[in-house]
């Protein structure tokens, strides 16, 4: 089996993996100069950068690596490590690089109107896989997103039913209407899905907070919602929202640690109680007023 068709194989499916490749030799080694070993997440692996108990600590760290999404670099010194005296000492020091091998990064678009047709544009040339979902096919048409991985036209519920988010997925809600949004926003927040943003004022995300609460979703489910949605940019445009969107979801997906300008009404308020990010209902009445 062929590493690189392994690799688009585990993309495509929306697997997680990582690569390690031999990338600096000195002295004797039991291997060679870029030599690769592909870990997949199942713990599986194809190739291999000499066994022993190298492959081994590869492996583990390679785990670590699809967990925090970022590269590292180990260092192997076979001359004087006892650990690795398992068949392996063969006088040399190698550096083995490991990088992650991630699924493409996929948002859905529920709506298809002016802010959908440009987060469509942006997005996708920032590398987001972009699924157009709205139940009017006068806009939801290959016509007005040529390049789209999908343009479903059906009913929301519908559409919904059939559509299972992964962990590296996004999902931006931005129908025409407020009870649509309510819709899709109650099966967003319970989908594995890595980001949920709705456009909206505050108030807007008040109502529907409330409205879903009084349901019985979960409150801490809207800990991870983006309300207002996008960075706070101070874009009012249609193609505007679309950068300030764009620019959230990127943020996301390349997990910046410092602090950004968040429009999201939800991550600026914290619950009382010990349940972080938990906002009561006097506090969300209190903001309704002033809003």
């Amino acid at each position: 089996m062929d590493i690189y068709e392994e690799i688009v194989r585990l993309r495509q499916d929306g697997r997680r993996a990582a690569i390690a490749t031999i990338v600096n030799v000195r002295g004797s080694i039991p291997s060679f100069e870029t030599a690769k070993m592909l870990i997949r997440d199942d713990g599986s692996i194809l190739g291999t950068v000499g066994g022993g108990c190298v492959e081994a600590e590869v492996w583990q760290a390679a785990r670590e690596v699809m967990e925090t999404e970022k590269p590292r670099t180990l260092t192997f010194n076979l001359n004087h490590d006892p650990k690795h005296d398992t068949g392996l000492v063969c006088g040399g020091t190698l550096d083995i690089f490991i990088e992650p091998v991630l699924p493409a990064a996929e948002l859905y678009v529920f709506g298809a109107g002016h802010v959908a047709l440009n987060l469509y544009k942006v997005a996708k040339n920032a590398g987001f896989d972009v699924n157009i979902i709205d139940d009017r096919d006068l806009y939801a048409n290959r016509e007005r997103f040529p390049e789209a991985k999908n343009v479903i036209a059906e009913d929301f519920e519908a559409a919904m039913s059939r559509l299972n988010p992964s962990e590296t997925s996004y999902i931006v809600i931005a129908t025409r209407g407020h009870k649509d949004d309510m819709r899709v926003l109650r099966w967003a927040v319970q989908t594995r899905a890595r980001y949920v943003g709705m456009i909206g004022s505050k108030r807007k995300a008040i109502t529907v907070f409330r409205e879903l609460v009084k349901e019985g979703i979960p409150e801490h489910l809207f800990e991870r919602v983006h309300s207002p949605v996008g960075l706070d940019i101070g874009a009012i445009t249609p193609e505007e929202i679309a950068v300030a969107i764009t620019a959230e979801l990127i943020a996301l997906r390349r997990r910046v640690e410092r602090s950004l300008p968040h429009m999201s009404w939800f991550h600026s308020h914290k619950l009382e109680g010990n349940e972080p990010g938990r906002l009561s209902m006097q506090q969300a009445e209190a903001e309704k007023k002033h809003s």
